[in-house]
């Protein structure tokens, strides 16, 4: 398989066994390539824009720059790479600032190896990936309390952005997808995340799929 084809990694992570580990993993996977390691958020983002992975596997707490700065500081340079957030910790103090700081998927350390194989080659389509347990709580933690789930019903439009924002649809091929214009797209996004009482795209997924909106 040529280098093309190859998902790019960027393994980021304290513990150096950790490190080994995972690059071990995918370099004795089909379909993958490890561009290189980095022990902490503020390396994670000189290497990624050194190097230019399609993913970075990101673990959060780390000494010298954790991983939720690193991610808020990548979404601000706009980079390329997808964040998908690799760590033991699945507390709320965790997953949310993790997602609302730009990361595309959450993943728990214990998650079998197809699993993560699967996530990453998710996360490099930019779908969003939550593990169960990961999902559930974020579901649990952006609902308002004074919302009532389901009492106010998504339009087919809605609907429409919605299934395609969870195969990780940019607003711009949405609005190609749809012939409308990105201002109309991000006009139902509004809309569509104050009927499910979210503030954004990976938050709508996990409720839309908690309330059996999306299948």
């Amino acid at each position: 398989m040529s280098d093309e084809l190859l998902i790019s990694v960027l393994i980021v992570d304290d513990h150096p066994v950790v490190r080994d580990g995972l690059r071990g993993m995918f370099e004795s996977a089909p379909g993958f390539r490890v561009l290189g390691e980095a022990a902490n958020g503020v390396e994670a983002v000189q290497r990624a824009a050194a190097l230019d992975p399609d993913v970075i596997l990101m673990d959060l707490r780390m000494p010298g720059g954790g991983g939720v700065d690193a991610i808020r500081e990548l979404t601000r340079r706009a980079a390329r790479a997808k964040v998908l957030v690799l760590t033991t910790y699945d507390t709320d103090s965790d997953t949310l600032p993790a997602i609302e700081a730009g990361a595309t998927g959450y993943l728990l350390k214990d998650a079998p190896r197809d699993e993560l194989f699967t996530a990453v080659r998710a996360a490099a389509q930019g779908r969003t990936v939550l593990s169960p347990a990961v999902a559930s709580r974020l579901v649990s933690a952006v609902r308002r309390p004074q919302a009532t789930p389901g009492n106010e019903a998504l339009s087919a439009r809605e609907r429409e952005v919605l299934a395609l924002v969870a195969k990780g649809t940019s607003n711009r091929e949405i609005a190609r997808e749809l012939f409308i214009s990105e201002a109309t797209v991000k006009t139902h996004l509004t809309h569509l995340y104050g009927k499910l009482g979210v503030k954004d795209r990976a938050a709508a997924v996990a409720v839309a799929y908690d309330r059996g909106i999306l299948g």
